[in-house]
């Protein structure tokens, strides 16, 4: 069961003229429902407005917050998976044309799935990750923004898989550190927590701005945005990843170093509580 631009129907095949299918001409957001409750609803949607944007999508009069709720909800619901569930919502151009398209006028799609566990939690199972040196991330705005052209994540994901890692973290053009393949990267180093600059070509992500704020509300931590090496990576006393799925994700060896978990932990529980209280 999907929702295709607001309406709930049984999966089909819609991908011959699709655009998105054909040359990735689309934009999307992933967001977690718990008890009927889109989170940090306000970013994710006004991150999908700015997407449209900067691809040159016409967005419809009434696509407001309000419907973008109202269609993920639906959707959830009338599968009976509104306590704990992940949506995503698909926007592409309308068929037709080649590389330029006939219209810039789009259609939407959602799918959703249940999830396990409500609260984030967690994993503190081995996770080892290493670089992913095949293709590189480029510095610019569309880097920034969640399109349906994920060929360096699917491709660094194969490359985990074939050498039984984790995770992979991917560079951008001039060899700096971007993100993991699945979200964002953080480094504890000392008292300061460091996450790469949106500039150097990382997805400007939903829960990289969360943990950014209740991170500076932690005493004796001094939050930066500052460009990564491969080297400092090394050095570090402590690396996690973020994803609003997952939330917070421990990176427990890179190459033959060892980490930490304890800002890890403290932060999870802060995300929760601030949650909680929403």
């Amino acid at each position: 069961m999907i929702n295709f631009n607001g309406n709930i129907a049984q999966e089909e095949n819609i991908l011959t003229q699709n655009r998105a299918f054909l040359y990735g001409d689309g934009v999307f957001e992933t967001v977690k429902i718990i008890n009927n409750k889109i989170l940090f609803l306000e970013d994710h949607y006004f991150r999908l407005m700015a997407s449209m944007r900067v691809v040159r999508m016409e967005i419809p009069m009434n696509f407001t917050m309000e419907y973008f709720e109202e269609q993920i909800l639906n959707l959830v619901q009338q599968k009976n998976i509104e306590s704990l569930s992940r949506a995503r919502i698909t926007l592409f151009r309308n068929d037709g044309g080649l590389y330029l398209p006939k219209t810039n006028e789009v259609s939407f799609l959602i799918h959703a799935a249940p999830l396990d566990n409500t609260l984030y939690a967690l994993n503190t199972a081995e996770y080892e990750v290493d670089l992913y040196k095949d293709f590189y991330i480029t510095k610019q705005l569309l880097s920034s923004i969640k399109t349906t052209n994920k060929m360096i994540n699917v491709t660094g994901s194969i490359f985990a898989h074939e050498n039984g890692l984790a995770n992979c973290i991917l560079l951008n053009d001039t060899k700096n550190v971007v993100e993991a393949l699945q979200g964002n990267l953080f480094m504890v180093s000392g008292k300061k927590l460091i996450t790469p600059p949106i500039s150097e070509g990382c997805l400007n992500g939903i829960m990289r701005k969360q943990i950014l704020a209740l991170a500076k509300k932690v005493e004796g931590i001094e939050v930066l945005e500052e460009i990564i090496s491969p080297f400092d990576l090394q050095k570090a006393d402590e690396l996690f990843l973020t994803n609003v799925i997952t939330g917070i994700q421990p990176i427990s060896k890179y190459r033959k170093k060892e980490f930490t978990s304890n800002l890890a932990h403290l932060l999870v529980q802060k995300l929760n509580e601030s949650i909680s209280e929403n």
